[in-house]
């Protein structure tokens, strides 16, 4: 990664100062250089000769001044010459390196960082040791999202992210696994839910109208400390399962917005069993059929308001009361009295949690 990070400033020195310049590592080799066939040698007695940081000599018709970066990592650079201009070129060109692979490993540590936050990978009184080191600010909003690639990956859906996102000093992106990203998006006041969401949203719809990614983003709870990242995250894994289980055609699902879809997600399967039997001692839900199911959905859809749902179904009100009995006679639940259609949504959700036998129980 240095060698990349030096060679891109030493190569472009060539024309500014008409003479060769580079860099060695520790061990006398030239990791960088504006002369291209010349990286890979091994400068002999370089290494022997250097001292500390800040240091200069000059050997073999080349002037070089040593420098350290963060990492602890000793190199230095060298210039053609042993003139006076040659050391103040070696000089500055050590100085500006220096910052810019501070400036790089800073960057490098603070994705790391967080990532290590999100995935609980950090012990709690690390975190604000850490983040003092890395200057980091630790009493920032901030929220998680979680992006998962569900189909087209002909293009990395990190790489479009970053995109999107290219302060990499207050929003940071990471991959999780081959179709899982996050972002960890710093978020000023004022920023409600719906500005997240719609955020949320205007990502799935670039991955998808640009690039053919489709997507569905979870998005975690605001937070107002790094320590709580991880805390963001899990939850917005939840909402992506919950949203997998309960609301397959939103591609957007918010922790806040689960309702009661995360209590029943959150339930043992054999409570929810037990809930199913007691509901319905009359009869099994299995007992009806897709038409009647679909009625059911779209009169919770209208409020239980039994004139709405007829028009909707382009069907007499006549025929949706007879339809009404017969589930009432079938279950025991009367969906027009406001209890038992409470108990027989929840129900419903009950039979499809279930239904998808979640991993996790």
């Amino acid at each position: 990664m240095a060698n990349r990070i030096f060679q891109g400033v030493v190569y472009q020195m060539k024309d500014a100062i008409d003479r060769i310049v580079g860099v060695v590592d520790d061990t006398g080799t030239i990791i960088s250089c504006s002369e291209l066939s010349k990286i890979g040698e091994v400068r002999e007695g370089v290494a022997a000769d250097r001292l500390t940081a800040g240091d200069s000599f000059v050997r073999e018709g080349y002037t070089y001044h040593l420098f350290t970066s963060t990492k602890r990592n000793d190199y230095a650079v060298f210039v053609e010459g042993v003139d006076e201009p040659a050391a103040h070129y070696a000089a500055l060109l050590a100085i500006s390196l220096q910052n810019i692979k501070q400036y790089h490993d800073e960057k490098f540590d603070k994705a790391n960082f967080i990532k290590n936050v999100v995935l609980d990978n950090i012990l709690p009184g690390d975190i604000y040791a850490k983040a003092r080191e890395l200057h980091f600010a630790t009493d920032v909003s901030r929220v998680v999202l979680l992006i998962r690639v569900t189909s087209g990956a002909d293009i990395s859906a990190y790489d479009v992210v970053s995109g999107l996102f290219p302060d990499k000093q207050k929003d940071f992106v990471f991959n999780i696994s081959e179709n899982d990203t996050v972002l960890v998006k710093e978020i000023k006041r004022g920023i409600d839910q719906r500005d997240i969401e719609k955020l949320a949203t205007s990502i799935v719809d670039t991955l998808n109208g640009e690039h053919y990614i489709k997507a569905v983003i979870g998005i975690g709870t605001p937070i107002a400390n790094v320590k709580d990242l991880a805390t963001s995250f899990k939850e917005a894994q939840i909402a992506m399962e919950v949203g997998k289980v309960f609301d397959t055609e939103q591609t957007v699902i918010s922790y806040d917005n689960l309702g009661i879809a995360r209590l029943i997600y959150q339930l043992p399967t054999t409570l929810c069993e037990m809930f199913l039997k007691e509901v319905f001692k009359q009869g099994s839900i299995e007992s009806l059929d897709a038409e009647t199911l679909f009625t059911i959905q779209r009169f919770f859809e209208n409020n239980l308001n039994v004139s709405e749902t007829s028009r909707g179904l382009f069907v007499h009100r006549n025929t949706l009361v007879y339809r009404l009995e017969k589930i009432k006679k079938l279950t025991g639940l009367d969906l027009r009295e406001f209890d038992d259609a409470i108990v027989f949504k929840v129900a419903l959700m009950v039979k499809k949690y279930l239904s998808s036998s979640p991993a996790k129980y």
